[in-house]
């Protein structure tokens, strides 16, 4: 290819990747939805977006760094001190079940459906073995499970990619060297590049403690220093032994996430954005390889093979994994409902099956296009259909709001006490040890970590949060956190007015999101201290004197604060009032 469309290519393609995350995000869809059918159209229509003749063999060592990235910054939000109980028994069965099950499943329903050979069939149930970060958190966000499910489903898919390309390069090479009836070896291959993965991810969670802890970075630094890190160790790890990178890059992750010792900030955006951005290109790329000549031949075989995946594979997996815990019969059968096929299936057949196709594999040619199609089928049925499966199974959170209230000062956890009496699951957050004791004394969930990182991106959406209200004593505290989470996060962030207005921060929050002026937090505790009490009182009527409106309630169980602007909803909406009053 000329210069020239080298530069088209890989402009376009950066360019229909971001345009189909944005489209996605205005249709509320998953990213993967809108991107494959974008990469398959430009591979069609143009001879640009190709990326085997953009970057010719570098594409697939390419794809393997950036496939460590990702699961790098999927490891960032699994803390192991949350997994715990029969969520850490369920997540190591579904990894390891699944891989014994679905690997041979497929491969044995792979065989007669698309009519290739048993070693191609071998190789695609290696590849098909993996779910993913990519597209289980997108959807999980959307459908909004309770917490264990939304956790066992995203360590599942986190752990299972580095394991499942792993598999599929151990899977290749006994293919292509006709070793794939010595079964003791393989396994000793399978230990070993284990073995070097966690290696891996050792020696690089030493260099990023001493580059993040010891050198105290800042963030951009600290952020270069991690990408730095992950890809030289994953360059390194898959040099000596193939896709072994994938654990180490997993494992740094998983360490810095879990260590106390790394106090990362909670604001990762230029890392996010990168990620984010990575996926697009990914997809787009990869999709833009598979041709419609390809994909002709197999698309009902591929999508009977999607069908056995989804309707008999999954659930024989999810019910193995779950026998003899604590779940739940709808947490259960959900996560028997959700294992969609991401960006590592998608690389591990793009990298391999060319190899396969050469070694003279017979139905090499088959793996990606049908990879490909069972991306598109299990991503866009789960995906229409999670939702109401969640409600139906009772494991969707509840439509009412949860509250996250920053502070905990006495009157602050009696108003969690009171909006947990109205049914509102609260979560609070507070930063001195004698705040967080009177929280955990009156029995009320605590937040643990950074107010970032609870109250903005995945740590919001893990826990629930609808919205966040800034009580502490501290005004600039306040307006600060407030300014901070607007940029950060979309939840909508209340503050209490300042007792003292003046220029910066504190004059910044719009009227809109603050409460009522009177109500200041040194007025609401020396009211409190007094004898005045947070109460639930009914919609009708009008407020006594001496009682000031906070909160309203309506039927669907939404909590709106009255702000400067008065109170919130429609008299008729209303179903109760949390007020301030003498008790």
């Amino acid at each position: 290819m000329t210069s020239e469309q080298i530069l088209i290519g890989a402009g376009l393609t950066l360019v229909l990747a971001v345009a189909s995350q944005l489209l996605a995000s205005r249709l509320r869809v998953p990213a993967i939805i809108v991107l494959l059918p974008v990469g398959f159209a430009a591979g069609a229509v143009t001879d640009d977006v190709h990326p085997d003749r953009l970057l010719g063999p570098a594409f697939s060592p390419l794809v393997s760094l950036a496939v460590a990235v990702i699961l790098y910054d999927a490891g960032l939000g699994l803390d192991l001190r949350k997994l715990t109980g029969h969520a850490r028994q369920v997540v190591v069965r579904l990894v390891w079940v699944g891989v014994l099950v679905t690997a041979p499943a497929t491969a044995f329903a792979a065989a007669p459906l698309l009519g290739v050979s048993g070693r191609a069939a071998a190789m695609l149930g290696a590849v098909l073995v993996v779910s993913g970060p990519t597209v289980v958190g997108p959807l999980l966000n959307f459908v909004r499970p309770n917490e264990r499910v939304q956790r066992i489903l995203v360590w599942e898919g986190s752990l299972i990619d580095p394991i499942g390309g792993i598999l599929g390069a151990l899977v290749f090479h006994a293919l292509v060297s006709e070793q794939h009836r010595e079964f003791g070896r393989g396994l000793l291959r399978f230990a070993s590049s284990t073995g070097l993965g966690l290696l891996g991810g050792a020696v690089g969670a030493a260099l990023l403690w001493l580059l993040l802890v010891r050198a105290r970075l800042n963030e951009v630094l600290g952020t270069n220093a991690q990408l730095a890190v992950v890809v030289g160790i994953a360059a390194v790890c898959d040099a000596l032994r193939d896709d072994t990178g994938l654990i180490a890059a997993v494992v740094m992750g998983v360490v810095v996430a879990t260590a106390p010792v790394f106090d990362l900030p909670a604001r990762r955006t230029f890392l996010e954005t990168l990620v984010a951005l990575i996926v697009g290109v990914l997809f787009v790329s990869i999709s833009s390889t598979v041709t419609w000549a390809s994909v002709r031949p197999v698309l009902l075989p591929a999508l009977g093979l999607a069908a056995v995946l989804v309707l008999v594979v999954r659930p024989v997996v999810a019910a193995l994994s779950t026998v003899r815990t604590d779940l739940d019969e709808g947490e259960r059968a959900f996560l028997g409902w959700m294992a969609p096929r991401g960006i590592v299936a998608a690389s591990t057949a793009a990298t391999f099956s060319t190899g396969l196709a050469a070694a003279g594999i017979g139905g090499a040619d088959r793996i990606l296009p049908t990879t490909f199609l069972v991306i598109v089928s299990t991503v866009t049925l789960y995906g229409l259909t999670a939702v109401p499966v969640s409600r139906l199974l009772r494991v969707a959170r509840p439509a009412r709001s949860r509250p996250l209230l920053v502070g905990g000062e006495p009157w602050t956890v009696e108003l969690a006490t009171v909006l947990r009496s109205a049914g509102l699951d609260v979560l609070l957050w507070a930063g001195r040890d004698e705040q967080r004791a009177r929280i955990s004394a009156a029995g009320l969930e605590l937040a643990d970590g950074e107010l970032l990182a609870t109250a903005s991106g995945e740590g919001a959406e893990q826990e629930g949060v609808t919205a966040v209200y800034l009580l502490t004593a501290e005004d600039e505290f306040n307006a600060l956190a407030a300014a901070v989470l607007r940029e950060e996060s979309e939840l909508p962030v209340f503050r209490l007015p300042a007792a003292a207005p003046g220029p910066g921060a504190v004059g910044d929050t719009p009227a809109a999101m603050v409460l009522p002026a009177a109500l200041t937090g040194p007025e609401l505790a020396r009211r409190h201290a007094a004898g005045a009490r947070l109460l639930r009182r009914p919609a009708d009527g009008e407020l006594p004197p001496g009682h000031d409106l906070l909160f309203t309630l309506d039927r669907s169980g939404h909590l709106r604060p009255a702000t400067l602007h008065g109170e919130p909803a429609h008299p008729a909406q209303v179903t109760e009032r949390i007020v301030l009053g003498p008790a």
